[in-house]
């Protein structure tokens, strides 16, 4: 399936910071732009790490809590004295390719535990970040789009069907196919293409098989 690509759905106006920037900065501008997290460039515009709230709070948590009570989260020492970027930061910077698919960003973000990906052209330059919800952006897609793409890239160009062959409705993402399959075309490949197109919700399957001609009366 020709799935969108991270280059469609990432914020190209990315804030980023150097080793050097100080603390202060940090907190700076993520209040100024209302982000969670700031990627690290070096000199290149490389990414090599990225400072999130996080890893900012560690700085409070390194402080003595008088009689607050409560338990409270042990601090990385590191990073409660860090005074810039470059003792802040976590590294390395998990990054994703702009000609990714939005599965494969996903599925690294689900790997990673992670809510942003850092994007990277050719020559490893940062070019935008890509979060969950940029992702979740596919899920906009018309009807009438997806309904176009099952029936023209799955039903045509894939299985090799008639567009008439089956009758495809597709209503705010869930998909519901009915009418005729040829005995060649199997039920759970149909619904597995239909799944991977972007934006479907679910597939509901009403179709009923053609009779197989070398099957006994």
């Amino acid at each position: 399936m020709n799935h969108q690509k991270v280059r469609d759905l990432m914020s190209d106006a990315v804030v980023r910071v150097r080793r050097a920037t100080p603390f202060k900065e940090i907190a700076h501008l993520l209040l100024e732009y209302d982000i969670t997290a700031v990627p690290v460039v070096d000199t290149d515009d490389r990414p090599v790490g990225v400072v999130s709230e996080a890893d900012l709070l560690h700085k409070m948590w390194g402080r003595p809590e008088g009689d607050a009570g409560g338990p409270v989260a042990a601090p990385s020492p590191a990073k409660a004295s860090a005074i810039d970027a470059a003792g802040l930061m976590t590294s390395p910077a998990v990054c994703a390719r702009e000609d990714w698919s939005v599965v494969d960003a996903a599925r690294v973000m689900a790997q990673q535990g992670i809510k942003r990906l850092l994007v990277v052209g050719e020559d490893g330059r940062l070019t935008g970040v890509v979060s969950r919800s940029d992702l979740l952006r596919v899920f906009l897609r018309t009807d009438q789009a997806i309904r176009t793409e099952i029936v023209e890239e799955v039903l045509v160009k894939t299985l090799g069907e008639a567009p008439s062959a089956l009758h495809v409705d597709v209503t705010h993402g869930h998909v519901v196919l009915s009418g005729r399959l040829s005995p060649r075309v199997p039920v759970h490949v149909l619904e597995g293409l239909c799944r991977a197109v972007d934006g479907v919700v679910a597939v509901e399957f009403r179709a009923v098989r053609d009779a197989d001609p070398e099957g006994s009366a």
